[in-house]
């Protein structure tokens, strides 16, 4: 069963979201942190990085014209922005895995429900990397591990936002001669829908896929169908993959072409240059949130005008 949200996102009532729920791969590109231990400095760095970028968005939330603006974030280093959001009427979704993990795995382990319940959010998020050429064992226990969140979200009425990263195999990359392009346009989306429908064969239901950006409109299209075949009544957004932005504002442009695309969840496009910066010392808390405001709503713009064409 899929959980409604209320409101839901359509598509031309998007849910805009600024994700920041990295932990280990946020410690260790701008903090330096190694082996994901952080000493104490560098975890209140790190804290006061995610309230910075929290900043930008909440000063520019009142210029979004259309949707709704969400965040997604970790309790680990952004407790002080899970509790801020709801009451300044932004979307919470939190993760629930483990980060740092090549297969689904809980965070919290057997209480995370309880803390999922504790917190409240609007979704509960899982990161999945899947690929159906992977061990079929361990797309098996996933998948299972996977099909058990989804019916106890269910349960206990959290809608569930689901994030597919479709990595390349060996053979994969070698087909396309190592092109990472080529993959991403010739080979990536027919993975994407096996997935899906893998997922769906398991009972595996989310409420949102969130899923990388896709090349065209015909292969957003096919991920579309998928990901409502069979009555499921799923949605998706477009992740954004840290990609440049020539790349993701042409993913938002092809996403913004197909109704059952429903807005967003970009992250360190937005944040991760100013981010740094603002480490190095060569930008204050004041700049950084203004640049990362401003940014955030350039995406925003364009998806709202996208939508209007």
């Amino acid at each position: 069963m899929t959980v409604p949200v209320t409101p839901a996102p359509t598509h031309d009532d998007p849910l805009l979201i600024l994700a920041m729920d990295h932990r280990g791969s946020f410690g260790s590109s701008l903090f330096g942190v190694e082996h994901e231990s952080p000493t104490d400095e560098q975890a209140q760095g790190m804290r006061r990085a995610k309230q910075i970028i929290y900043a930008g968005l909440r000063d520019v939330r009142s210029q979004v014209t259309a949707g709704r603006v969400g965040v997604l974030v970790d309790e680990q280093y952004g407790a002080a922005v899970v509790g801020a959001a709801p009451a300044d009427g932004v979307v919470l979704a939190i993760p629930i895995e483990a980060s740092g993990h090549d297969w689904f795995t809980l965070e919290y382990g057997d209480k995370w429900l309880d803390h999922v319940r504790e917190v409240g959010p609007a979704y509960a998020k899982v990161l999945v990397r899947d690929n159906p050429s992977f061990d079929a064992s361990d797309r098996s226990r996933q998948l299972d591990a996977l099909a058990e969140v989804s019916g106890a979200l269910a349960d206990a009425r959290v809608a569930f936002l689901y994030e597919l990263l479709v990595p390349a195999t060996d053979e994969q990359k070698a087909s396309v001669d190592g092109d990472a392009d080529r993959y991403d346009r010739d080979i990536r989306p027919e993975l994407v829908t096996r997935v899906i429908a893998d997922n769906q064969q398991a009972g595996v239901a989310p409420t949102l896929w969130k899923v990388e950006g896709l090349e065209t409109v015909d292969a957003a299209r096919a991920v579309a169908a998928q990901a409502r075949a069979g009555g499921h009544d799923a949605d998706l957004i477009v992740l954004g993959r840290d990609a440049p932005p020539e790349r993701l504002e042409h993913w938002l442009d092809v996403a913004a072409q197909v109704d059952a695309f429903v807005g967003f969840a970009i992250g360190r496009s937005i944040w991760e240059d100013t981010i740094r910066d603002w480490t190095r010392g060569s930008v204050d808390d004041a700049e950084a949130s203004a640049r990362i405001g401003r940014t955030y709503l350039s995406y925003a713009q364009r998806w709202v005008g996208d939508i209007g064409r």
